[in-house]
């Protein structure tokens, strides 16, 4: 199962993504300006947030945030590094909180290893749980042309056309209202998408 293959790939190499990219700095000023842009009332879900660094970026701008991962060593390495914040284990694709629950969710690359027919159940289940008028931004790779996997470092990824991907938004029931592309010599060309 996809899951299971994700959860170990990250648990075995989770010290290297904290070292790298698992803490505030690493973020993008672009990107948590975006982000914070959309998501600024609370309560936001952070579903999968790794090491627990964008739901501490939340929390300091003055939002009520909470995390949640797979990856046990991601869970204890938040709870560790950012104690007031509530972090816990568990699936995006059956997420424990209730219906119309939260005001925002973030979903910032964490659904970049579900092979595409699997998006659509996971877009759902967070139209689920987002209350009318809240606010989903997710992040992922692109591609211009067409969906593709590629050989990410932990394990297989798909980059998506952002035309596409707000597509498949759409289509269980989001409506668009902003979007950010970035690409450079330095990094994989990404997108982000706000919707409500």
């Amino acid at each position: 199962m996809v899951d299971d293959t994700v959860r170990a790939a990250y648990s075995d190499l989770h010290e290297l993504y904290i070292e790298v990219c698992g803490f505030p700095a690493a973020v993008d000023p672009v990107d948590s300006g975006f982000v914070l842009r959309h998501l600024t009332e609370g309560p936001v879900l952070d579903l999968g947030c790794g090491p627990g660094h964008f739901t501490h970026i939340l929390t300091e701008a003055g939002i009520a945030a909470r995390g949640l991962d797979m990856v046990p060593e991601f869970i204890e390495h938040a709870r560790a590094t950012y104690p007031g914040i509530a972090f816990d284990i568990g699936s995006l694709r059956a997420v424990d909180a209730p219906d119309g629950s939260v005001a925002g969710l973030l979903s910032w690359f964490s659904l970049i290893h579900l092979p595409p027919d699997q998006l659509p159940a996971a877009l759902t289940e967070f139209r689920r749980i987002l209350r009318p008028g809240g606010r989903l931004v997710v992040g992922f790779f692109t591609d211009e042309t067409a969906v593709e996997p590629f050989p990410h470092r932990v394990t297989t990824a798909y980059r998506w056309p952002v035309d596409m991907f707000a597509d498949a938004l759409t289509s269980v029931g989001f409506t668009e209202l902003d979007r950010l592309t970035f690409a450079s010599d330095t990094s994989r060309p990404y997108g982000a998408l706000a919707v409500t």
